[in-house]
């Protein structure tokens, strides 16, 4: 709490002294978690990596020059600590809930507005390959990605060990020209980390289709239920749920963000978004048809468990029926009674061992004919 108080205090001075005092001396921390960080002007990278601190001053002093439009930071995090932070959040007048929520992860997906600040937080999706699905195994592993956006800087905070944005940043840099997404400033760099988070999620969504097919394949096969296995069911199921908490609450504000009335993302970046609110609708659809088909999967199952138990169960009362024939005559005829029917007879045991077996054979048909054996 004490860095948030210092966060509140900061950003309060930062307000009275007007958007040039974001840009003085404050403390910056180790800066061991920064991956990235480099200052762009008109689309393209200016010098190498630098620390945020340089960063800033470059932004400042490129603000002072007549041309000044499209200069900005882009500084990379990956797991800070509060103490790594703390320096930066001051720097740039970052709201204390949001680098609150920053620090610590564990967000639902959202994007809230500070201020002048886009605050962005992203579920990063991974797939796991695995040759066979079990009870156990694990299909989706999620990160987070936080990214604020402000009008001359762009910060992005990553938790978990997948979803960088090196590959990003290079690939944007490679497209650098005055046409480029890089010239159009921190909202063009918002919609890339979200365009290439959305993309990410089509791409595990195809893979889960082949587990869901898998088991669909098992649950409907000629061995039905004695073949699938309810814990793969299961597990997939919660694995499903996983992707779709970190899909389904950022559609809304992915529409936000192209809306006209959204002043903080430029007219022309608006479609960009649109088409990513759309990508995201698309998997969103997915996810939820997946969840719906695994529900009836697990019904399926349940039902033809319950189906399998009633046939062995037809089973075995039609063979204890049938068993039931020669032990009551038998049993009958271990009575020790000197006056009964064929006791003394030549031929008494031949017949009643011929009548049992004719009694059992007219059930077994009888059995049969019926379809419980």
């Amino acid at each position: 709490m004490s860095m948030i108080n210092s966060l509140r205090a900061a950003v309060r001075t930062n307000r009275r002294r007007g958007s040039a005092g974001a840009y003085d001396a404050v403390p910056e921390g180790s800066g061991s978690a920064v991956v990235d960080c480099a200052v762009y002007q008109h689309g393209r990278r200016n010098g190498e990596t630098c620390s945020p601190r340089e960063a800033a001053r470059r932004v400042k002093a490129a603000h002072q020059l007549p041309d000044s439009n499209g200069s900005f930071s882009w500084i990379g995090l990956h797991e800070p600590t509060e103490a790594e932070f703390e320096g930066i959040a001051q720097r740039f007048g970052l709201h204390p809930l949001a680098v609150e929520d920053a620090v610590h992860a564990h967000q639902r997906p959202k994007v809230e507005r500070y201020d002048d600040v886009l605050f962005a937080v992203f579920k990063t999706i991974r797939y796991v390959e695995h040759d066979q699905l079990t009870p156990t195994s694990e299909v989706v592993e999620t990160g987070e990605l936080m990214v604020f956006a402000g009008r001359d800087f762009v910060i992005t905070v990553r938790h978990g060990g997948h979803g960088s944005l090196q590959e990003l940043r290079h690939r944007l840099e490679a497209d650098a020209d005055e046409a480029g997404l890089l010239a159009k400033g921190p909202a063009a760099v918002l919609h890339a980390i979200a365009d290439h988070v959305v993309d990410n999620y089509l791409l595990v969504a195809e893979r889960l289709q082949n587990d869901v097919d898998e088991i669909e394949y098992g649950v409907f096969s000629a061995k039905g239920a004695r073949s699938a296995d309810v814990g793969r069911v299961y597990q997939l199921k919660r694995e499903v749920l996983e992707f779709k908490r970190a899909v389904a609450p950022l559609l809304r504000p992915m529409q936000q963000l192209s809306e006209p009335l959204q002043r903080l993302v430029d007219p022309d970046m608006q479609k960009y978004f649109r088409d990513v609110a759309d990508h995201l609708a698309r998997v969103t659809e997915q996810v939820h048809g997946f969840d719906e088909l695994l529900n009836s999967l697990l019904q399926a199952n349940l039902a033809q468990v319950s189906v399998a138990q009633n046939e062995d169960m037809r089973k075995i009362t039609a063979w204890a029926a049938i068993f039931a024939v020669p032990t009551m005559i038998t049993g009958v005829y271990g009575m020790n009674f000197d006056y009964m029917p064929e006791l003394h007879h030549a031929y008494g045991y031949p017949t009643v061992l011929g009548a049992i077996t004719l009694i059992c054979i007219g059930m077994y048909r009888g059995f049969r004919r019926n379809g419980w054996l």
